[in-house]
């Protein structure tokens, strides 16, 4: 069984209207959540055979928190595709890989994670997937798993098995207008 990991960038700022969305960095709300996440990944030993992740400066500061409270390096393969990717884009990126990858995480931003969730797990009226629709907030992992091979995986072919948002970590972290 595969297992395919992705998580949304932590809450960045706009306190600087000049810098372009690229350089955006993490305000002090999504540095907190990003190493409650780590947190959690290591209490739930998450492991990840590849990452591949967006080289936006949110998404590169996102994971320099989560490996500090996962406790490790998680050596990402920064490709650019993943910066405002669509889920179809997505979608091919995680058919590309290899067939000895059984865990695979993905970081990058929405629409695109959200609808690449929603595309794979089929509708239903599973209350985690009703969470998932409802909205993805920045710093949430979905976790879904599926039988084959990466270059196999269809809309509607897998199951998700975890949703977790940080206030569910820390209710202090959430709701907000992400």
């Amino acid at each position: 069984m595969k297992t395919l990991t992705l998580l949304r960038h932590a809450k960045s700022g706009w306190d600087d209207p000049a810098l372009r969305d690229y350089d955006r960095s993490l305000n002090a709300k999504g540095k907190r959540a990003a190493r409650m996440v780590g947190e959690h990944l290591r209490a739930q030993e998450r492991t990840f055979d590849h990452v591949v992740a967006s080289p936006a400066l949110r998404v590169v500061e996102t994971l320099e928190g989560v490996e500090s409270g996962y406790g490790r390096t998680l050596g990402p393969v920064w490709d650019r595709r993943i910066y405002l990717a669509s889920a179809v884009t997505l979608l091919d990126m995680v058919h590309e890989m290899p067939a000895a990858t059984e865990r695979l995480l993905l970081v990058g931003h929405n629409p695109g994670l959200e609808d690449l969730a929603l595309w794979l797990v089929p509708k239903s009226d599973d209350p985690l997937r009703a969470t998932l629709e409802a909205k993805y907030p920045t710093a949430s992992v979905a976790e879904l798993t599926f039988e084959g091979e990466w270059s196999a995986l269809t809309p509607g072919s897998a199951r998700l098995t975890r949703f977790t948002r940080p206030r569910d970590l820390d209710p202090s972290l959430g709701p907000d207008e992400d």
